[in-house]
């Protein structure tokens, strides 16, 4: 009969014991949901600035820079 007992009691800890969690996760995401609502009211992102390239050597320089990579690696390998 003592192991029946025990069985149950058991049962009794792991209920209380997943309650126990589930209740502190729950908790948590309100707590970081409320927080990011903070953050987001208080703290805005700013959209950052897309610069504007000023003339076409810019763009060939960058291409010469990466052919010139490609190339270097190429050579290694």
């Amino acid at each position: 009969m003592e192991e029946v007992n025990l069985v149950a009691e058991s049962l009794k800890f792991m209920v209380l014991g997943m309650t126990v969690v589930f209740t502190f996760l729950v908790i948590l995401v309100v707590v970081v949901n409320i927080q990011a609502k903070l953050i987001a009211k208080f703290f805005p992102e700013k959209t950052p600035v897309v610069p504007v390239p000023s003339n076409q050597s810019d763009e060939s320089q960058r291409v010469a820079a990466v052919i010139a990579a490609v190339t270097e690696f190429r050579k290694k390998s």
